[in-house]
């Protein structure tokens, strides 16, 4: 048999389709050449043709004819004898092609090109996985969920790779089940065991930058600038947004009419709280719209030290530190300065608070309006009064305000 059809002998060429033919002619060329090499000792006088669209294999060797006692090489010279019994018609000084039946190689011998091939072609697809998500880093991709473990969740793409999504790079409040399509960005492509490992992010500031790119056309276009994100994830985001047309209000543009642009990223976040707001030079001016929703009534500021104190009414403080400390916290990572949060009536670090309606997943809606109408607008307000007291002013039940007490209580603890 002097040539051999690849796509059955060689089951992993099926695997194979992302790699291009040229390549895959080039490895089988590459194999089968290393398989003369062992048995002639060289394939410089050997020609391997792969006929990639039929799968076909031939070998050619090539020798030129010389007189009888004259051959010196025997890989590139074959004697007139030797040469007539192949074709009778053969003369000196003519070029001799034969085919070489692959069989002669032994089985061993192929047996052995079969999984340097195998190894080869899986190598291909290592490669060709770690080029394909390398040159998607930062994209949002949409993939399968196939196993929840307990660090990690298995997920496949559409092609059928495996994809990682860590428990660090999921949003807390993120609950996934087998068969769930879910939307994350490619953080980054790790090499193990010189195999490729897609790591994904929902966590990532990239993941909410691509999700109001695809939300927000005038970000698309490119006609509005996402300056700078930061976030503390499942909990609140703060996005600087600048717009290159007079004519357009960035911020106005992206939360929509009446927030139907920003609702359905805020839904995809897991109820995360997006502040989006003006991106400006002006330092002063940034670091006032950085603790949104909070309303500052004055500041000083140290640009060499990169700090500053800022004074707001008493009942701003808890807005502009918010619960746990993250409206402030994120203030700081968005502007670059330190700063400290002081009551504007008292030259004293302000105690720490949390408005009401930080609350919101934990209690009722109907709960928080109830202990405003009694002018409880913060934790801190609550806890002054007794539970008796709160019984007497308000119409709730003492089952609820018990409930309502332990949880701010739990939450100052914290702190």
């Amino acid at each position: 048999m002097a040539s051999i059809n690849l796509i059955e002998a060689f089951q992993e060429f099926k695997d194979a389709e992302n790699i291009d033919r040229p390549t895959m002619m080039k490895v089988v060329e590459d194999v089968f050449k290393t398989l003369l090499r062992k048995k002639y000792g060289s394939d410089e006088n050997f020609d391997v043709i792969v006929n990639a669209e039929k799968g076909d294999l031939e070998i050619i060797r090539r020798r030129m004819i010389v007189e009888d006692g004259q051959v010196e090489d025997p890989l590139a010279q074959i004697g007139y004898s030797d040469a007539t019994k192949i074709e009778p018609d053969f003369e000196v000084g003519e070029e001799l092609y034969q085919e070489i039946d692959l069989y002669d190689f032994g089985r061993r011998a192929i047996l052995a090109a079969k999984q340097t091939l195998a190894s080869r072609i899986s190598d291909l697809k290592k490669n060709v996985l770690a080029k394909k998500y390398g040159d998607r880093i930062n994209e949002i991709i949409s993939a399968e969920v196939y196993q929840v473990w307990k660090k990690e969740i298995l997920l496949l793409d559409e092609e059928g790779n495996e994809l990682i999504l860590p428990k660090s790079e999921q949003i807390p409040q993120d609950y996934f089940k087998k068969g769930e399509n879910i939307r994350a960005i490619v953080k980054k492509v790790d090499m193990k065991n010189n195999s490729p490992v897609i790591i994904l992010s929902r966590t990532a500031p990239e993941f909410l930058a691509k999700l109001l790119e695809i939300e927000v056309p005038e970000i698309f276009d490119g006609l509005i600038v996402i300056k700078k994100i930061v976030r503390d994830p499942g909990e609140r985001a703060k996005v600087a947004v600048e717009s290159y047309d007079d004519r357009i209000d960035p911020v106005g543009a992206c939360v929509g009419m009446k927030g139907s642009r920003i609702h359905g990223i805020v839904r995809e976040l897991k109820n995360e709280n997006i502040d989006v707001i003006n991106w400006t030079s002006n330092t002063q001016l940034l670091i006032q719209r950085s603790l949104t929703p909070a309303k500052i009534t004055s500041m000083e500021l140290d640009n060499e030290g990169k700090h500053a104190s800022v004074y707001l009414k008493p009942d701003q403080v808890s807005l502009a530190i918010g619960r746990r400390g993250v409206n402030i916290k994120l203030a700081c990572e968005l502007t670059g300065y330190e700063l400290d949060v002081y009551r504007d009536a008292e030259d004293e670090v302000a105690e720490f608070d949390v408005d009401l309606e930080e609350f919101s997943d934990e209690i009722e809606a109907w709960v928080i309006d109830e202990l405003k109408r009694v002018g409880c607008d913060t934790g801190r307000s609550v806890l002054a009064l007794s539970a008796e007291e709160l019984e007497r002013r308000t119409d709730l039940e003492k089952e609820t305000i018990a409930d309502v007490r332990k949880v701010l209580q739990e939450e100052f603890q914290k702190e």
